[in-house]
């Protein structure tokens, strides 16, 4: 697995601080990200492709500084938004998967073979000509997704994957992250989606303030967040 480490890498957002100096190391193959609304979970994976950049301290992945080789670096991190419409670019959906493979410079019949299987993959080829902005909220995911993988990163990010899904499509979802070789980074209050992850680490006021296996941190953070719901009905 790639290995991404952060040194006292921080990151701040119109003067202030949302992630405080951190160290860390990522080397398991499915992490989880978990925390409160606001607490740095997604900013924290933001930087680890340049999406996001640190104001101090630095992020490498497999040795290249991220800041200095984000061109490189996005070659090998996938990153998968929680708002899929963020990411539809072409008119139709087979146009927006193949759309991912353009820098390739792919024979036509390559590409197409290409597309045609993501689109089978993700239940999506009867809308192969249809306009992404026609999906349902879940269809739309799924298209993001089918264009982040049909590039075969080494690492995926995924933030919030499954906030649009139904059932359904939550435990198809489930199931292509469950067979990927990658490593799979994955932000989400969804905690069930990753009680079988190797690690889970939990982001608060721009801290890590846990990290480990997942049934202890997400044991925690429920009784934590639970405490606090309560104190607040108190009052």
């Amino acid at each position: 697995m790639p290995t991404i480490a952060f040194d006292r890498a921080a990151a701040n957002y119109s003067g202030r601080q949302i992630l405080h100096p951190t160290t860390l190391s990522l080397t398991e193959r499915r992490i989880g990200i978990i925390g409160e609304n606001g607490g740095g979970k997604s900013t924290l994976v933001r930087l680890i492709n340049g999406l996001g950049s640190v104001t101090g301290g630095t992020v490498t992945y497999d040795g290249m500084n991220v800041a200095k080789q984000a061109k490189e670096v996005r070659k090998k991190v996938g990153f998968i938004f929680s708002d899929a419409d963020n990411q539809i670019v072409m008119p139709t959906v087979a146009e927006d998967i193949a759309f991912s493979l353009r820098k390739r410079k792919l024979p036509k019949d390559e590409r197409d073979r290409l597309v045609h299987g993501a689109l089978e993959r993700f239940g999506l080829a009867d809308h192969a000509d249809t306009s992404p902005h026609l999906l349902s909220g879940g269809q739309k995911q799924l298209l993001a997704l089918a264009a982040v993988l049909i590039l075969n990163p080494s690492t995926i990010i995924a933030d919030e994957p499954t906030t649009l899904l139904d059932l359904r499509n939550r435990l198809h979802i489930r199931n292509i992250f469950a067979q990927l070789e990658q490593q799979l980074i994955v932000v989400t209050h969804d905690l069930d989606f990753i009680t079988d992850f190797d690690r889970v680490i939990r982001v608060s006021a721009g801290e890590i303030v846990d990290d480990g296996a997942p049934e202890p941190v997400i044991d925690r953070y429920v009784r934590d967040m639970t405490r606090a719901a309560r104190a607040e009905e108190d009052h």
